[in-house]
């Protein structure tokens, strides 16, 4: 079991072996471009992003959940998972009710732009919750 507690992203990107590294910084890079003004912090020992509340996280398999590694690759996840349209199956739930995600183990086989669809959607998710909860005030 992993020991460690990182205190910001770059303590938790210099632990990362330059495979996984290199998908995390490529995955970063398209949470940065399709939402600019998202706001990166360290949850659970791993890059989440936020706008009105989570959206999406970024979770390398060295980073470990529990006592062992579980996955091979990065893990980009998303926290309201359930409520994207994924007609293509992109993304799974295993288990989980809300929280669905995609494994990347390599740079040439990421489908940026399906990613990028669902981090759309994902924005626009998030903007409608925000004006619902608005409301309700």
């Amino acid at each position: 079991m992993q020991h460690m507690k990182f205190r910001s992203v770059e303590e938790c990107l210099a632990f990362l072996p330059p495979d996984e590294l290199a998908i995390t910084e490529k995955l970063r890079a398209i949470v940065q471009d399709c939402i600019p003004d998202a706001r990166e912090r360290i949850s659970f020992n791993v890059p989440f992003y936020k706008r009105h509340k989570d959206i999406c996280f970024i979770w390398p398999a060295r980073v470990l959940w529990g006592r062992k590694k579980t996955y091979a690759g990065v893990r980009f996840g998303f926290t309201r998972g359930n409520l994207l349209v994924d007609e293509a199956g992109f993304v799974e739930k295993g288990g989980r009710k809300k929280v669905y995600w995609r494994d990347f183990t390599s740079l040439r086989t990421m489908d940026a732009e399906q990613l990028r669809s669902l981090l759309c959607q994902a924005v626009l998710e998030d903007e409608d919750m925000a004006r619902a909860g608005a409301k309700k005030r």
